[in-house]
């Protein structure tokens, strides 16, 4: 398989559908300026409501701001919607933390982390997240809400949620790498003027391609505007797009999901024993000597291959028979397929642990992802009643929850692979108090926990010293891990800790 080629990556937040090309560093040629045009005609005036919630036991009063903000970039505007929750704080309300959060796609809005981890409101999934809502679904109090330590601005790039180019023709100039971070800059760094919060300490939080957007960010704040961040949460995310591309002679994404495959096969009971302890020696051997079996390629002996295949079976919980057929190597999308054929079922991409019926048992890869079909009717309909009905906020046009119109996506190079591990190095070697926290689920087939850390480890830029500024949290669930109660309630946790800590 060669570039360019075209990937589905993440329904949440990492929809690909275009090629996967070079990164390169934003420009700080002061391209991009503020737009003093007065708001198009049909945008709803900002809306603010009072509220209050109960978190950590304590009443936590706030405000919700939703509006769109006209930017410019070059010759061209757009309005970003955004909605924005500032807990009501008198004292000092100019230095209180503040988070600006965004999914990914690229093509999503932000909605799977609005109102499903981190917002004062929550649509709530039965059980643990796995079996389907009836619907209609709408939403409730969420206690796990950080708003108590931290406000949180929630941000839809241009053509998602209700966020439009002011010329749909020429919306495609927002549409890549390096004009997403430098059009989602240009709104932070007006917000925060705007709103008196240059004295805040800011983090960014990205959703699995919104990591991308993180890492960008974290290094064109800085540079560009001189907004040095206090953290960046890398959520399901991804870094390098290498970890993942399943292609012939690049072999390391295989080693990569081998670890989640152990968990995974774990969960559906198809492997014993302690789950950690498991993973720790999956790892092991995907890096050490199922890494070196793939180099070797066809020097292998039958005998070599035969060793290799019988151990990623007590890994994988295949059958060492299917792995010698794929020549030692299964993709995330027949693992799917495979895991439970004998029960006729198919299991998740983004969360491994939802295994719905399998309708052409005999396919070789599944024909659907359950747990996207679990979630992106739920939170489009509790999202639409929640702005329209209790923010207030109505249009005549769609909410794109996640949307194709923003492909093809330009990726700023050509025939190499999209990697921005060494912008967040930058950003923390010019900012040695900048914080990362990487939080990953044991069940996303989609970006699993070793894609982000097979990109930190592999930094060359990082100073030794600044590893220790990087801390990872692991949760039972997938993608979306926080639609499992007691994930959400850790994330919580983890989240607070992450933030007390500067």
């Amino acid at each position: 398989m060669n570039l360019p080629r075209t990937f589905t990556i993440s329904f949440a937040c990492l929809l690909l559908n275009a090629p996967i090309q070079a990164e390169e560093s934003p420009k700080s040629d002061g391209n991009l300026k503020s737009s003093d045009e007065k708001r198009q005609n049909d945008l709803p005036d900002p809306i603010t409501r009072k509220a209050s919630i109960s978190i950590n036991g304590k009443k936590i009063d706030y405000q919700a701001t939703v509006a769109s903000m006209r930017i410019a970039h070059g010759d061209d505007a757009a309005d970003i919607f955004y909605v924005a929750y500032e807990r009501d704080n008198k004292s000092a309300p100019s230095t209180r933390p503040v988070m600006f959060a965004f999914n990914g796609g690229p093509g999503s809005s932000a909605v799977w982390l609005h109102i499903g981890m981190l917002g004062p409101k929550i649509l709530k999934l039965p059980g643990d997240g796995t079996q389907p809502p009836k619907p209609p679904i709408t939403i409730q109090d969420n206690e796990q809400s950080i708003l108590d330590i931290c406000d949180i601005v929630f941000i839809d790039p241009v053509s998602t949620g209700y966020s439009r180019a002011e010329d749909e023709k020429k919306a495609n100039n927002f549409h890549g790498l390096d004009a997403d971070i430098e059009s989602v800059g240009e709104f932070i760094r007006r917000w925060v003027t705007e709103n008196n919060r240059w004295a805040s300490p800011k983090y960014l939080l990205g959703e699995s391609y919104g990591g991308v957007r993180a890492a960008g960010l974290a290094k064109y704040l800085q540079s560009r505007h001189g907004m040095s961040l206090n953290g960046v949460v890398l959520l399901s995310a991804i870094l390098d797009f290498a970890t993942i591309q399943n292609a012939s002679g690049q072999d390391q994404s295989h080693s990569i999901f081998l670890p989640a495959y152990a968990a995974v096969a774990h969960h559906h009971g198809k492997l014993q024993g302690n789950r950690d302890a498991l993973v720790a020696k999956a790892k092991t051997f995907a890096f050490g000597e199922y890494a070196t079996a793939l180099i070797h390629g066809s020097e292998l002996t039958h005998e070599q291959k035969t060793e290799t295949a019988a151990k990623l079976e007590a890994y994988s919980g295949i059958p060492a028979a299917t792995w010698l057929k794929h020549q030692l190597r299964i993709n995330p999308s027949l693992f799917r397929a495979e895991l439970l054929r004998e029960e006729q079922k198919t299991i998740g991409r983004f969360d491994a642990r939802v295994a719905w019926a399998a309708p052409y048992s005999q396919s070789p890869y599944p024909a659907y992802d359950p747990s996207y079909s679990l979630a992106l009717g739920a939170f489009s309909t509790a999202l639409k009643d929640y702005l329209g009905r209790e923010l207030g906020y109505k249009l005549d046009e769609p909410y794109e929850i996640i949307t194709g119109k923003v492909h093809p996506w330009k990726w700023n190079g050509e025939n190499r692979i999209v990697n921005v591990s060494e912008r967040l190095a930058t950003a923390m070697r010019d900012n040695p108090h900048l914080k990362v926290l990487v939080m990953s689920g044991h069940a996303d087939l989609a970006t699993p926990p070793e894609c982000v850390a097979h990109s930190l480890r592999h930094i060359h830029g990082l100073p030794e010293e600044l590893r220790g500024n990087i801390s990872t949290a692991y949760y039972e669930a997938g993608h979306m891990f926080y639609l499992n109660a007691p994930d959400l309630k850790k994330s919580r946790k983890d989240l607070v800790k992450f933030i007390a800590s500067e």
